[in-house]
């Protein structure tokens, strides 16, 4: 089950009384999270205001470098208010998520660059990133991305047919 539950802290999109909710673990830098973008867009698109997305970073640092990084960046522009315009731009342009870019792409979207740029610096955003990787290893994700429907891991196949019939039947 998912621990902590979907609350105020996280970011959601959609309307708080959705019959259902869609919760992704993920890693802005993980291919299998970039193949998983396009699909959730698509449920998203689908399912309207039946249904309320949240994301939950869980950088792999290990395996992907720029991870962490990029997930500080998503909470940076979310301080501002952009945080599901970062999350796009960061899975549109997976291979391109060191610094330079990262700021490049703060610009784009028309950010305070020095508070974008010092949250960066200075890791302001490190300890939320972490408090969302360790809710998910509480909450059993052992990999990218990991995906719950209303608190309940979700183990099936993430193709758009799969998950659209698990929401469609959540939401009944």
């Amino acid at each position: 089950m998912l621990n902590p539950a979907v609350s105020e802290r996280d970011h959601i999109e959609g309307p708080a009384g959705a019959a259902v909710t869609l919760v992704e673990y993920g890693d802005f830098e993980c291919p299998h999270c970039g193949h998983a973008y396009p699909i959730v867009e698509e449920l998203r698109r689908r399912m309207g205001k039946k249904m309320r997305f949240v994301f939950r970073n869980f950088p792999l640092s290990e395996m992907h470098p720029h991870a962490e990084k990029a997930a500080e960046a998503a909470e940076a522009a979310g301080e501002q208010n952009r945080f599901w315009e970062m999350h796009g731009m960061l899975f549109k342009h997976q291979n391109a998520l060191d610094t330079p870019h990262l700021v490049m792409y703060a610009s784009d979207l028309r950010l305070d660059q020095e508070r974008f740029s010092h949250a960066l610096s200075a890791h302001t955003f490190q300890t939320r990133v972490r408090e969302d990787f360790m809710s998910g290893a509480r909450s059993g994700v052992n990999g990218t991305p990991t995906f719950f429907i209303n608190g309940a891991r979700f183990d099936g196949s993430y193709d758009l047919e799969s998950m659209l019939e698990a929401l469609e039947s959540a939401a009944e």
